[in-house]
């Protein structure tokens, strides 16, 4: 409740009955009821409403007539069916109703007992009956009206505010829902950013560790070797650099400059893998077909991943299988290698795997990896959306170490 509020109606309470007093000359204690019952209909509405309806009994009661201080019960009533419960709404119904036929039969009683100066009832004739009976129900219509009219209002207000208060929490809603997506794209395009930047530089930088520990041994005994493996370390670093600087691009809303690695490119990635030591053995097979932009870059990515990890991690010397496999409605993704026998690895982080499992994810795809025998197996299935277009179906394929070139196998 505001104190504006409060002091409105006790003005309003105070003024009312004042002014019924002044008018009719009489019925100060009935005045003073229904002006505390002004006073008290918004802080408690039933209370109100019961004081009124005390009042009026009184009134009727010590056989006054009508009077200007009336005129406050529909004040009461507006702010029953405005302000209170259910049951107190439901009250103000009532006594709307009820209210209006003691009203009139008793102003109607009223009206009859001075026109007969004080005769009995039985006495009147069969015309004044009549008369008051039309009296009556004109009388019951119009003090339904005054009364019921007001809680309408009040029923009215109640609804409005109901649908205002609605409308403010759905605003509300709606607004914590735009934070929590705009929460969320952030720091989904935070985790895509720092996947993208641990698949271009720890792969890079793995290739460059790897060819500079390579130079410094080969530089006095094998000047040449040296020579290649330092410019292996300057074309790695020179695509790693231009991997990040598409990934900068896309931060600034830029197109990026360089070209989107796909799955054609794991060829390549097999060959400069095999250069730094790596015995890679790819297989393709099934139909191949036109992979969406995005789809590629996933395959890709963990491909390389992958690779990486079998480089850092794995046993020296032993093979890395990779195999693709083109399904009618999936890419199966199969890398597997020994690990170190003597629990020699390479630095990570571990958000290698974490990596492939959310490219996977994102991919509505699903990913394995661990221990399988003796091999450790990164397994990847990703489902091929059902418009892509499918290439004329091909032999399996193999990409032989020592040529580097693919052929069916024998």
């Amino acid at each position: 409740m505001l104190r504006s509020q409060i002091a409105f109606d006790v003005v309003a309470a105070v003024l009312g009955a004042l002014f019924s007093v002044v008018i009719t000359g009489s019925g100060a204690l009935v005045a003073a009821g229904f002006g505390v019952a002004v006073a008290l209909r918004r802080l408690a509405p039933g209370l109100a409403l019961g004081i009124a309806w005390v009042t009026a009994i009184v009134q009727m009661a010590s056989g006054q007539y009508v009077m200007l201080a009336d005129l406050l019960i529909p004040a009461v009533v507006y702010t029953a069916s405005a302000y209170g419960g259910d049951l107190v709404r439901r009250a103000g119904l009532a006594s709307s109703v009820v209210g209006a036929l003691v009203g009139a039969v008793y102003i109607t009683v009223q009206d009859t007992l001075r026109r007969s100066d004080g005769a009995a009832l039985p006495a009147l004739s069969v015309m004044n009956l009549s008369a008051d009976v039309t009296k009556l129900a004109g009388l019951v219509v119009v003090i339904l009206a005054l009364l019921l009219l007001p809680w309408l209002a009040g029923l009215v207000a109640r609804t409005r505010a109901a649908v205002r208060m609605s409308r403010e929490a759905q605003l509300l809603a709606e607004r914590d829902a735009a934070r929590s997506e705009r929460a969320v794209a952030v720091e989904q395009e935070r985790v895509r950013i720092a996947r993208e930047m641990h698949d271009i530089v720890a792969h890079s930088l793995a290739v460059v560790i790897a060819q500079a520990d390579g130079a410094r041994y080969a530089l006095r005994a094998s000047p040449q070797s040296a020579d290649d493996a330092l410019t292996t370390i300057g074309t790695t670093a020179r695509r790693a650099l231009a991997d990040v600087r598409e990934l900068l691009g896309t931060l600034r809303h830029e197109q990026g400059t360089a070209p989107t690695p796909d799955v054609d490119d794991i060829e390549q990635l097999v060959i400069d893998m095999r250069e730094l030591g790596l015995d890679v053995r790819l297989e393709r097979s099934g139909a191949a077909c036109a992979l969406p932009t995005t789809l590629q870059l996933a395959v890709y990515r963990i491909v390389q991943e992958a690779l990486t990890n079998a480089f850092k991690h794995g046993a020296s010397g032993e093979p890395v299988r990779v195999s693709l496999r083109y399904e009618s409605e999936a890419v199966e993704i199969r890398v597997g290698n020994r690990p170190a026998r003597d629990g020699r690895s390479g630095p990570g982080t571990g958000h290698g795997l974490i990596g492939m499992r959310e490219r996977a994810a994102l991919s509505g795809g699903a990913m394995t990896a661990g221990l399988r025998g003796d091999a450790f197996t990164v397994h990847v299935r990703i489902p091929v959306p059902s418009d892509a277009v499918r290439a004329p179906s091909t032999a399996p394929t193999r990409l032989n170490p020592s040529t580097d070139q693919e052929h069916p196998p024998r």
